[in-house]
């Protein structure tokens, strides 16, 4: 009897991945190397900060100080203490224009939108939102990129609120010999992606640059095409470019910018944000200020998107107010 030995690595079927050119955005992980454009891209983004500096007064609640009380006098005289503290946050820039002497950045207006006024209320029952405990004002905002050439901060020159669309831009007083590079690819089209649509993304999570690839749902889910991704999200994100590949690699086209991702928020303790944990015992009880602190548990897999076309259209809408201010995005809206 004969036998007869069957190696299972050789009978393995190797499947072939075949590329329809048909038009669409691409639903597969590209088939080739596609790192040089990814690379490219990111050379367009930078790490946006932003941070708003406040000066507090704070009332004893036997003075039932009232809104319309509030005037530089009362400030003065009234407070029992005057505080200093700052808000921070950070996210992803895009250069959507650039030469010798000025730069532009695309971002999310959340970013570096902070309230001018923050009023804390008296919590009295029946009287709730009337006496003020403390209220703060907004004296300055530096919102820079760190290696901006010949300067960091940046001037808002857009804010659209409604559609979480920011516009930077920033003049140099000399022409620059060190030109960053404007985003390089096409403008897309998110209205043409579909379910299931492959997109790339990156941004600034935690401040690390970073690339990470999701899956489009529920496309159009707007008139202008905002969408959702299964990408994961973190602090940082939003800002970042979103990028689809329409018949295959090297066929990049930008088709929207990271929102926000779905969160629950939560309210907890904590001490003074100057607080040194090296010099707490642990085992003795906390005896020092406690505030409260709204904090966001982020459900990482839902992640918003800005289409393309909402920029563009906020863009066109404005493009003769930031003419004015000296900024030309004519030529990116021709990409």
């Amino acid at each position: 009897m004969g036998f007869m030995l069957l190696n299972a690595c050789t009978l393995r079927n190797t499947p072939v991945v075949t590329f329809k050119s048909d038009g669409n955005y691409d639903t597969e992980f590209p088939a080739t190397n596609c790192s040089a454009q990814i690379e490219q891209a990111g050379s367009s983004i930078r790490l946006l900060n932003s941070i708003a500096y406040y000066k507090s007064y704070k009332f004893d609640e036997n003075q039932r100080i009232l809104l319309k009380d509030i005037d530089k006098n009362i400030l003065n005289t009234k407070s029992e203490k005057i505080t200093y503290f700052n808000n921070t946050a950070s996210g992803t820039a895009t250069v959507i224009l650039s030469d010798s002497r000025k730069i532009a950045f695309l971002t999310c207006a959340h970013i570096i939108d902070f309230p001018d006024t923050i009023i804390h209320y008296l919590d009295i029952e029946g009287q709730r939102r009337q006496f003020i405990q403390s209220i703060a004002f907004r004296e300055m905002q530096s919102n820079y990129i760190t290696d901006l050439p010949a300067g960091e901060d940046l001037e808002v020159l857009l804010k659209d609120k409604g559609n979480d669309i920011a516009i930077l831009g920033r003049r140099f007083s000399s022409p620059q010999k060190e030109i960053i590079p404007v985003f390089p690819f096409k403008l897309g089209k998110a209205r043409d992606l579909q379910w299931g649509s492959f997109v790339y993304l990156m941004g600034f999570p935690r401040g690390y640059k970073m690339v990470t690839h999701g899956l489009v749902s529920d496309p159009r889910r707007s008139r202008d095409g905002n969408f959702l991704v299964d990408a994961l999200f973190n602090r940082g994100f939003s800002g970042g470019i979103v990028l689809a590949i329409r018949d295959g690699v090297p066929n990049f086209e930008w088709v929207g910018m990271a929102k926000s991702a779905a969160a629950e928020y939560q309210v907890v303790f904590k001490p003074p944000d100057n607080f040194d944990m090296s010099r707490y015992d642990l085992q003795m009880p906390y005896t020092g200020e406690i505030y409260l602190e709204s904090q966001a548990n982020i459900q990482y897999g839902i992640t918003n998107i800005v289409a393309i076309e909402t920029i563009i259209n906020v863009l066109r809408q404005n493009q003769k107010r930031l003419a004015n201010l000296g900024y030309d995005f004519s030529e990116f809206l021709r990409k």
